[in-house]
């Protein structure tokens, strides 16, 4: 079995700066963890194997240093890790994202059996990379996935549980496809001393535009048809009025304050 696991590195949301030139997040040089909600789909994966057995690629787009998280990825035991690293991806939105992605896992890594991402990214927190990465690759999609109950290989089939607002719905879908998963899900593990030793040894390739056959119009800000215009932080709300007193004094007061306010005209 291959599973492929789509992992981001993120800042650490204390310690986010924006280019004001180009409005896009500074990356270089910043303080960044792995995305948290990677961490579980790692974890999926590394259960999953287990399980069933076969192998596990870890990939990430990023700058030089997105390489840490996918050392961390080794040291837990993955398989085989690739840094999808070019200043051609620069900038760019989730449909550049998505597509770049998906050209790895078609051109380096071939077929799969199942891809795994975390729910979204948390700086961005837009859901939208791994569902566009099945869109690319043509596979099913299963989201906010919060248990596997089956994989059949034989069969080539998946049975999963996605978590809704109102409670829980079960999906069952061919094989290759795609979930993106919840925190619910399982409980990451922490690497070993021996992971870790051979993380830091590791070899970790780097993959260029070139490396994965990407058509230049369709990945970084040329391949964006959204990008940012502006950034600011919202003005400071000013403190509340609190209506004391009876419900047949205050509603007529409440209403009151309504119709003056610039909310009601």
């Amino acid at each position: 079995m291959k599973i492929v696991v789509c992992i981001k590195q993120v800042p650490d949301s204390t310690d986010v700066k924006i280019d004001p030139k180009t409005n896009t997040l500074i990356r270089e040089g910043v303080a960044s963890i792995t995305n948290p909600f990677d961490e579980f789909a790692v974890e999926e994966a590394l259960l999953t194997k287990e399980k069933y057995g076969g192998e596990i690629h870890v990939i990430t787009m990023g700058p030089p240093q997105a390489i840490d998280v996918l050392k961390n990825a080794f040291a837990l035991g993955a398989d085989k890790v690739y840094l999808i690293s070019d200043r051609a991806f620069a900038g760019a939105d989730t449909l550049a994202t998505a597509y770049t992605l998906a050209k790895t896992i078609q051109t380096v890594i071939g077929n799969v059996d199942l891809v795994i991402c975390g729910k979204q990214a948390i700086d961005g927190d837009t859901a939208q990379v791994g569902p566009g990465v099945a869109t690319r690759l043509g596979i099913p999609q299963m989201t906010y996935v919060s248990k596997v109950r089956e994989i059949d290989l034989a069969n080539k089939r998946i049975v999963v549980e996605r978590m809704l607002e109102i409670g829980r719905e079960v999906l069952e879908s061919s094989l290759p496809a795609l979930i993106t998963v919840v925190k619910d899900i399982n409980e990451p593990r922490l690497p070993s001393l021996l992971g870790i030793k051979k993380a830091a040894k590791a070899q970790i390739p780097t993959l260029t535009a070139k490396d994965i056959q990407a058509d230049e119009n369709r990945i970084g800000l040329k391949g964006s048809p959204t990008w940012v215009t502006k950034i600011f932080s919202p003005e400071a709300r000013g403190g509340g009025e609190v209506l004391k007193g009876e419900l047949t004094e205050v509603v007529p007061l409440l209403v009151d304050k309504l119709m003056d306010s610039k909310f009601i005209k």
